[in-house]
């Protein structure tokens, strides 16, 4: 009864919509799908060969007699620019559509939604490279879509100011030995400004849309105010202590650093040890066990860091795995290790080793060993968990003032945690005489080795290749040492800062792991550093007792004052205004004259860290109340614009929608931000995180000035003094951040670049295609309605409807690359392979304003605005050039200020998708049995079994054979023919194939394999010396189409 139906209702071309709604109703009640076979391909079909008819500008005869008749592409834009004219359009284009405006400008228009993508601060340390590109530009691919889209997007840039690096830089070889702080300070602020106004100078050409009049700094006074009421909210809680205890040293740098200020080199070479410990008190339950003398037996141990046996407390043990007294073939000596051990220990000593006896961990209880390099010294035998069998012995000796596992033992068990190390990486006169002024890591190795050798302790010394930390910004390798340190205690924020964490969604998922793998090793974080440039730690000590004064009323107070004068003013004012009367009052403290200021720095992790708090938080008053101004919005920090200065989302949830950075930040940014938002607002600072790679270079080597591998993006965009470095432009590498893998190491080279503009070129030229066919078409007077368009142009509106969705939803993901894979497959099966090649006729050919002209012009229009806007976030200023060419619009109106993608309900009309891609699969099978052939000289005879597929493709063709129907145009053939068989009466040479299109309408109700044959024969119509189809009656005439239209010229 369904058939009947449809053919009822689609017994001729005006009743299509009817039919075509009857078969969409069903589809939709059933979940229909209509897909072909698997013989044939239901995409779009082959493009025509390189022998079939393709009219182009070269289809006009020789003779030239109907060449004006033809309208052929006409338009100004060119299909590549390259050198200077690439460079000058480029920035043409920035002035002519107000690039630096349109931040502004999305900011003041109304808008339901809000979109807050917060920078995480650059370090100004140095020129712009391809590093910031690559962030820079994947903020703004998607800060744009989301403009487009309609929403008030919040984007305010920043820079992360303090910091070592800047201030080494800035000094260069002065060093600091003859400045005083407010000097280093200076000198550090005038070296962070030049970089910030350099780096600001790349941004700005790279086409980043923002209000870089107005950004943020972290050495702004305001921000250093809210730095420190986020300081003080902690402190109040308890979360920020001052402690005595081992923390990551840089001798080269002289200051403390935290786990995201290392980086570990693989490639470190130590001088490794095994050394042994006398047995001085035998373990009790060893000793009631055992008949054998265990008097002479030493404990071995294995360290990596022989520096530190002067420091020695203990030697620990694993409470349950095995240990056993091994005595040494080759000189009898007893020696105590992990039994798993043996054979690598009896490998590496080149000597057979006998048990004597075996034990379980528990039993070393109570054992005191005597310390190899300190006469009279004797450190105990201790448990502890953090042995491991993995290398070693499986003892370790243990030096509480230099390892965090070590410390963890002494307090546990009460030892001391005496420093013998300086902060220049040099032992005290603590270490006795032999050891003082000697460098750890260097010639004070040495010395403890022999000291080692020469009391018989020292059993081997080999060289150990291993991951060490280095100081991130000197490259030089860091020690561990105890020194009275700011810390943030975050073991006990780490579960509530798990619980957040899962809720915020995290691109790609695998990066999850990480961030929480490494929030689980950070049970504390170190905040204060020993330098200049930064902000001070709002603390005062007294002179007598050394104890710290720091409470809300005193960090309050310092607070306002560097929102008034910024941090300097912590060194240029006298005490009595830092510490005055009525604040002293207010903390029951003594006169001023009983405290000095504290001379620590915060390190500069907590500096951005608290960035939410300055840039997305509103300024509350000082009492930690509501905002003040109950019926307007509340006032925000100083720097930031007024349209700035309101709650960033109506319900106040004044987390960012978007984190965007690199995979550093993961152990970095990410996580200092969500540790103090957590501590302070028991929730992130964000939504989502993306995480992307590095960039590489093109062999997938870390670039390096020294290998000579470094891409500098200002060479990429406006060419090199070597001819053979050409311009590329800034949309080139913008197309290059876009098209590349961003989740994982983004290669860039000549070779991408060179890939990316000529990807660019060929999405230029057909650009130009469209717009040179749109030329004297106003889409506001002459478009035509979709109802009553061609169908293959109905068709092509809902793929272009499809391309919008999956384009849209490519970027909401930040997922530019794939938008790109979208685009190019669009252009290249969508438009150049198939509508391009069906259309040119048309466009070409028909009477200028016939129906058919402006319903395919309509639709180039629809393809050009929706392939411009879609590729707008990527490429702004190819996408703004294209829009000034384009018909339609008012000057002075720019892309970006009229919208995303536009697209109707309207273009998904029933039953067309599957009447069209019916017809692509006999097409494909028509142009498979005459590879290399012109369509155009051939007759197609289809024949289709009566049902659902033959009712679909008579609805493209009225009459049962037709020179110019909707069918024979989709075919590209000079004659088609539709019928239920194929005759018997064939010619001799007739091609025949068969193929079938499976109807497949989900939930049972059709499910239909339709058969279909085609017939193929050398057409006998002449060729029209116009259009060149081979529709014409004789040589030297005019088809029936031509005549008509030239007639209406005359």
């Amino acid at each position: 009864m369904l058939l009947c139906r449809i053919s009822a209702a689609s017994r001729s071309l005006a009743r299509w919509g009817s039919a075509a709604a009857a078969v969409r109703s069903s589809a939709r009640r059933s979940g229909a799908v209509l897909h072909p076979a698997l013989s044939f391909s239901c995409s779009r079909p082959r493009s025509v060969g390189s022998g079939e008819h393709k009219p182009a500008e070269g289809t006009v005869p020789a003779e030239g007699q109907y060449r004006d008749s033809v309208l052929l592409p006409r338009t100004d834009f060119p299909m590549k620019l390259t050198g200077q004219k690439l460079l000058d359009r480029e920035l043409y284009i920035q002035q002519e559509c107000a690039f630096t405006e349109l931040y502004s400008w999305q900011r003041e228009r109304k808008a339901k939604k809000e979109f807050c993508l917060h920078d995480g601060p650059p370090y100004a340390n140095g020129d712009p490279h391809v590093g910031h590109a690559l962030n820079k530009i994947l903020k703004d691919i998607r800060n744009r879509f989301e403009m487009l889209r309609g929403r008030q997007v919040h984007y305010v840039p920043g820079w992360d100011c303090h910091g070592l690096p800047i201030e080494l830089k800035a000094l260069g070889e002065l060093g600091t030995s003859d400045l005083s702080p407010l000097q280093v300070r200076q000198k550090a602020r005038e070296f962070a400004e030049g970089a910030i106004a350099r780096q600001r100078a790349a941004f700005q050409r790279w086409g980043v849309m923002a209000d870089w009049d107005k950004c943020y700094y972290t050495f702004d006074g305001s921000y250093e105010a809210a730095q420190l009421k986020v300081f003080q909210d902690m402190h109040s809680k308890g979360l920020i202590y001052q402690d005595y205890k081992p923390v990551f040293w840089s001798p080269s740098s002289r200051t403390a650093l935290a786990e995201a200020e290392l980086e570990y080199n693989p490639q470190h070479v130590s001088k490794a040890i095994y050394a042994t410990f006398a047995i001085a008190t035998l373990p009790p339950k060893l000793a009631q066990e055992t008949s054998v003398d265990l008097g002479s037996m030493s404990v071995l141990v294995w360290t990596t860091q022989p520096w530190t046996i002067p420091a020695n407390q203990a030697v620990c043990y694993m409470p349950n795995a095995q240990y056993s007294v091994l005595k040494r073939a080759d000189s009898s000596e007893l020696m105590l290790v992990a039994t798993e051990r043996t054979a690598s220990l009896a490998a590496l000593l080149g000597t057979e080793l006998e048990t004597v006896g075996t034990f379980t961990g528990s039993q070393l209880e109570g054992g005191v060993c005597k310390h190899p390099t300190i006469p009279d010294k004797e450190v105990p035998l201790l448990p502890a968990n953090h042995v491991t069998m993995a290398k070693g012995t499986g003892l370790v000796h243990t030096a509480p003032a230099h390892g965090m596992d070590d410390y963890s033992v002494a307090s546990q068990f009460k030892l001391s945690v005496e420093c013998i190390v300086d902060e220049d990486g040099k032992f005290t006169e603590l270490a006795g005489p032999d050891l003082h002024n000697l460098s750890v890591m260097g010639e004070g190795t040495d010395k403890v080795i022999s000291m080692l050798k020469a009391c018989g302790a020292l059993v081997k010394e080999e060289p150990c290749v291993h991951s060490y930390p280095y100081d991130w910004r000197t490259k030089q390798p860091v020690i561990i040492r105890p020194s009275k340190q700011w810390f943030i205690n975050t073991a006990s924020l780490q579960a509530k800062a798990k619980e957040v964490l899962q809720k915020v969604r995290v691109v790609p998922e695998s990066a999850r792991g990480s961030l929480q793998a490494m929030l689980d090793r950070r049970t504390y974080w170190c905040i204060s550093r020993q330098r200049s440039w930064g902000v001070p730690i709002p603390v005062f000590y007294h002179k007598d007792t050394a104890e710290p004064l720091i409470n809300k009323h005193t960090v309050s107070h310092i607070g306002t004052l560097f929102k008034e004068k910024g941090s300097d003013c912590w060194w240029e004012l006298p005490m009595d205004e830092l510490l005055p009367p009525d604040v002293l009052k207010k903390c029951g403290a003594g006169p001023v004259s009983d405290y000095v200021r504290g001379e620590d720095v915060l390190d500069i992790w907590f500096d951005s860290g608290v960035s939410w708090a300055a840039v997305l938080e509103e300024d509350m008053s000082e009492d930690g109340g509501e905002p003040e101004g109950a019926d307007s919005p509340p006032p925000r920090f100083s720097w930031l614009p007024a349209s700035l200065r309101k709650p960033l989302v109506t319900d106040s949830d004044s987390r960012a929608d978007v984190y965007l950075e690199g995979k550093d930040q993961l152990g970095g940014w990410f996580q200092s931000s969500l540790l103090t938002s957590v501590a302070v607002r028991n929730k992130a600072p964000y939504k989502s995180l993306v995480v992307h790679g590095f960039a590489v270079s093109e062999t997938g080597e870390k670039m390096s000035k020294s290998v000579g591998n470094v891409v500098d993006p200002d060479t990429i965009i406006n060419g090199g003094k070597d001819p053979s470095t050409p311009a590329y432009g800034a949309d080139a590498l913008r197309w290059w951040v876009a098209e590349s893998n961003v989740f994982s190491e983004v290669q860039i080279g000549p070779n991408v670049l060179n890939s990316a503009r000529e990807s660019i070129n060929k999405l230029r030229n057909t650009l130009k295609f469209l717009l040179g066919n749109l030329g004297g078409f106003d889409p506001r007077t002459q478009a035509v309605d979709p109802k009553e368009m061609h169908y293959v142009d109905q068709y092509m509106l809902h793929v272009l409807r499809e391309y919008g969705m999956k384009v849209t939803d490519a970027y909401s993901e930040s997922d530019a690359g794939r938008v790109i894979r979208l685009l190019q497959a669009f252009i290249s099966r969508d438009l150049s392979s198939f509508y391009f090649s069906i259309i040119k006729d048309r466009l070409y050919c028909d009477a200028e304003d016939s129906l058919g002209r402006r319903s395919c012009q309509t639709v180039l229009e629809e393809i050009l605005d929706g392939v411009a806007r879609s590729i707008a976030p990527i490429l702004p200023h190819l996408a703004e050039d294209v829009y000034l060419h384009a018909p339609g619009h008012d000057k002075g109106e720019t892309l970006f200020q009229s919208g995303w993608i536009k697209s109707s309900s309207v273009w998904r009309r029933p039953g067309l998708e599957e009447a069209v891609e019916g017809a692509c699969a006999i097409r494909d099978s028509f142009l498979s049995s005459i590879p290399g052939k012109n369509a155009t000289q051939y007759d197609l005879t289809i024949a289709i079994d009566p049902g659902l597929l033959f009712e679909l493709i008579e609805s493209l063709q009225e009459k049962p054979s037709s020179t110019s129907s909707q069918l024979t145009e989709l075919m590209m053939a000079a004659r088609t023919t539709l019928s239920s068989s194929l005759p018997r009466d064939l010619p001799p040479d007739t091609l025949i194939s068969k193929g079938s299109f499976l109807i497949n309408l989900e939930g049972g109700v059709i499910h239909e394999d339709s058969a279909y044959s085609i017939a193929v024969v050398p057409t006998s119509a002449a060729r029209c010396p116009r259009c060149r189809r081979y529709t014409a009656e004789s040589a030297d005439c005019l088809c029936p189409r031509c005549q008509t239209v030239l007639s209406g010229t005359q």
